[in-house]
């Protein structure tokens, strides 16, 4: 029960920022003028429906109709496999832009990227549906849900351990090579960095916080909730999960001086407005198509955004030349 009001508490915060996020997005388009900001913004839409498909969930099953069963469970495994999806396309985002910094221009680039982030949970869940759509149904298994409560969502062994859990740990495990890349380039470009120049520790705990919750990493705990720390891990895992919405917008709203400069152009009044702004184009990096550029909006300090930028060498000259060659 108690893990159960953790989740459902969780998920209703995550749910209110995701929306906080997709809307601060949408109304101020200097914020989405790169790739990063894009494809956070697909992210946080396929999150919040996780969220509100998960809240509704329990009480849609009460009316205990086979097919509303069946279509909330199909909604529900729809936004779970796009989450991930987004999740493993932010990290494919992250690869090409930080790690292999390359100079070939990419037609369409985002509308690849919503075909794949949106069309292939489709196919997979359509493939369920037109295989066996008793496949979904009302089952009481899902934890940490209360064991009492029915709950609509994927009740055979197979499509289950093939359609999210395979999914989800193949997901995973590309997220975290290549969080491991992407670290071990911070960590190389800030070793390279004059002695005065150097970040503080403050800042890569923020950097390592915020790409943990970009990229999921937060959900691996499920696979350790077994044996003696079962309990603790389970307690961990519903926390940390059911908050990750919040914890998006802390980092890429909240923490990220730009988004704080559209709030207070637009949304303030009095001693707290903004009137200059004419800085904003030395708080965005160059260009919505430099890759080197999109990547360093990943880290919540724009300030030290752009250190970790201005230090990167070669990779920004190289997404100089390819802005000046693609625009």
């Amino acid at each position: 029960m108690i893990l159960t009001v953790i989740t459902y508490l969780g998920c209703g915060l995550s749910s209110v920022f995701l929306g906080i996020t997709l809307l601060t997005y949408t109304a101020f388009g200097k914020l989405r003028c790169d790739y990063p900001s894009k494809i956070l913004m697909n992210l946080s839409g396929a999150l919040l429906g996780l969220n509100m498909g998960f809240l509704l969930n329990s009480w849609l099953a009460g009316f205990n109709n086979y097919s509303l069963c069946i279509t909330v469970a199909a909604v529900l495994h729809y936004f779970l496999l796009a989450t991930f999806t987004w999740m493993g396309l932010e990290a494919i985002n992250m690869y090409l832009a930080f790690v292999k910094v390359f100079n070939v221009y990419v037609p369409s680039y985002i509308l690849k990227f919503c075909a794949l982030g949106w069309g292939l949970p489709l196919v997979i869940v359509s493939i369920v549906l037109a295989a066996d759509k008793d496949c979904y149904g009302s089952t009481v298994t899902l934890m940490p849900v209360d064991n009492s409560s029915p709950f609509c969502w994927v009740q055979n062994q197979t499509a289950f351990f093939v359609t999210v859990v395979a999914f989800v740990v193949l997901i995973l495990l590309g997220n975290i090579c290549v969080f491991g890349l992407v670290m071990a380039q911070i960590r190389g470009l800030q070793f390279s960095k004059a002695a005065g120049r150097s970040t503080g520790i403050l800042h890569d705990l923020r950097v390592v916080a915020s790409l943990t919750f970009l990229l999921g990493l937060t959900w691996i705990l499920a696979f350790f909730a077994w044996g003696p720390v079962r309990v603790p891990f389970l307690y961990l895992f519903s926390i940390l999960n059911s908050l990750q919405g919040f914890f998006i917008f802390v980092f890429h709203c909240l923490m990220k001086d730009n988004v704080r400069k559209q709030w207070r152009v637009h949304l303030c009044c009095g001693k707290f407005k903004l009137t200059d702004y004419s800085d904003w184009s030395a708080s965005v990096t160059a260009g919505g198509r430099a890759k080197s550029g999109k990547l360093t909006q990943t880290p919540s300090d724009t300030t030290s955004e752009r250190k970790i930028s201005d230090s990167s060498g070669n990779g920004g000259e190289k997404s100089k030349r390819k802005d000046s060659s693609t625009d």
